[in-house]
């Protein structure tokens, strides 16, 4: 444009300027309203989301009473741990074996959604579900921490849930302890004809290697076995570790404990849930239950391996004493065990193929196991 056009112009440029700025304080104007807006619908989805972090209180009875060291007091630690990470959002109520259901009947009361969840050992489901012995207890079984490599870093959590999903109920591993003792005795156990006509408490696939070897098996509650010891219904049993059963008075009436727990070399414990009521939970939720149980493991296993020994030192002082199966008895048992997870295998699908899982498991872990462990007479 020529300079004498300019010249006869001298508004625009300034025009052209306030224009500008006009338009600018007008674009300031709006981001900052934009900012703010989107600030509120932050601070609104916060509210809504705190909102919809809904309250988790379940009715949870358990198999073993929760004064029980080890066997029943862990589902204590994990509702207290879920409790304190959720500012008590999750929470537990613990019901005492046989207030809400029956001690044996738990899955079926989570099943039929009487109870949204339970703790629980698998093994009393054997009658209707014959796998679950292989996660819950096996004779001459994994050791607890080879247990738990295949549970959690192998196919055990899988084959579990595969187990249970047909069933209506979500099984979670939230518990685990090391063996059992080999049982209570008035008597020394000298070769397996010992064990013929025996009436002895006995559960899960090591009660069928005492039934094959002539003895009378009955299947009754821990609270109940002091009872049947003290009045002749029963000559021996079977229940869990040296402080447990002292605490339920076995070395009161029988007076020879035997060693070690070939029948049962882990004991396992679950919280069963509901599925669909599992299924319903956010994923959050999902995800701060079973890290709960996780820790539930490690702890409960610490627990149980750290309070057996002042018990047994005290064995001498009560007249109880400890004996150890002879390497030829327990070949025998492991022999007579293997005939009957055999003939298990091949009258049920899944226990065929858990067994195989564990087995497959076993071989590839036994060449770290046989080099990396001092040896255990070292």
């Amino acid at each position: 444009m020529p300079n004498s056009q300019i010249s006869r112009n001298p508004w625009t440029n300034r025009s052209a300027l306030v224009a500008v700025i006009v338009a600018f304080l007008v674009g300031l104007i709006g981001a900052l309203a934009l900012r703010s807006g989107d600030a509120r619908s932050s601070s609104a989805r916060t509210e809504v989301g705190a909102d919809a972090a809904e309250a988790i209180n379940w009715r949870v009875p358990v198999a073993f009473g929760t004064n029980l060291p080890a066997l029943g007091d862990n589902i204590l630690y994990v509702r207290d741990a879920l409790q304190r990470a959720t500012s008590n959002r999750i929470s537990f109520e613990v019901f005492e074996p046989g207030m809400l259901v029956p001690a044996f009947s738990i899955t079926e009361g989570v099943k039929d959604k009487k109870i949204e969840a339970g703790y629980t050992w698998l093994g009393y489901d054997q009658g209707r579900i014959p796998a679950t012995p292989l996660v819950s207890a096996v004779p001459f079984g994994m050791e607890p921490w080879e247990f738990s490599a295949w549970y959690f870093e192998d196919e055990g959590q899988r084959l579990t849930e595969s187990l249970y999903h047909p069933h209506d109920v979500h099984p979670i591993l939230c518990g685990l302890i090391g063996p059992e003792t080999a049982g209570w005795f008035s008597g020394r156990i000298n070769s397996l004809e010992d064990f013929k006509g025996l009436k002895i408490r006995f559960a899960g696939l090591g009660g069928r290697v005492m039934q094959r070897l002539g003895a009378s098996v009955t299947m009754i509650p821990g609270g109940e076995i002091f009872q049947a010891l003290e009045k002749g219904a029963i000559d021996a049993t079977e229940f869990s570790m040296p402080i447990v059963d002292q605490m339920l008075g076995f070395d009161r009436v029988a007076k020879f404990n035997y060693f070690p727990g070939w029948h049962q070399t882990f004991t396992a414990l679950h919280l069963t849930v509901n599925l669909q009521t599992w299924q319903n939970l956010p994923t959050a939720d999902q995800g701060l239950i079973e890290m709960a149980c996780t820790a539930g493991v490690i702890r409960n296993l610490a627990h149980g391996e750290a309070i057996q020994g002042e018990v047994m030192q005290a064995f001498p002082a009560k007249g109880v004493t400890p004996v150890k199966f002879s390497k030829e008895i327990l070949k025998q048992l492991q022999l007579v065990t293997n005939e009957v997870l055999e003939e298990e295998a091949e009258h049920d699908a899944d226990f065929a193929r858990i067994w195989s899982s564990q087995k497959k498991f076993q071989q590839t872990y036994r060449q770290w196991k046989s080099y990396a462990y001092l040896p255990r007479d070292f």
